[in-house]
């Protein structure tokens, strides 16, 4: 399954909103530096989708806040 999602790092709290079937928003606390927001957003997805971490992978936006993420 391939998402795609719309992250705003430096949040208070840490949480996922469903936008439309493939679309989220993801607020994560840890800052976009170092790759920290993103190892957090494969932590929250996992978690959301009830997937093992192994299973989550950022396709493309890696330094962007509009990521691509395969489920599989």
């Amino acid at each position: 399954m391939r998402i795609f999602v719309k992250v705003k790092p430096g949040s208070k709290i840490s949480k996922i909103e469903k936008i439309d079937e493939s679309h989220f928003s993801a607020f994560v606390k840890a800052p976009p530096v170092e790759g920290k927001a993103n190892d957090e957003l494969i932590s929250l997805i996992a978690d959301y989708f009830k997937v093992p971490k192994s299973r989550v992978k950022i396709a493309s936006g890696f330094t962007s806040k509009n990521k691509v993420v395969e489920i599989g």
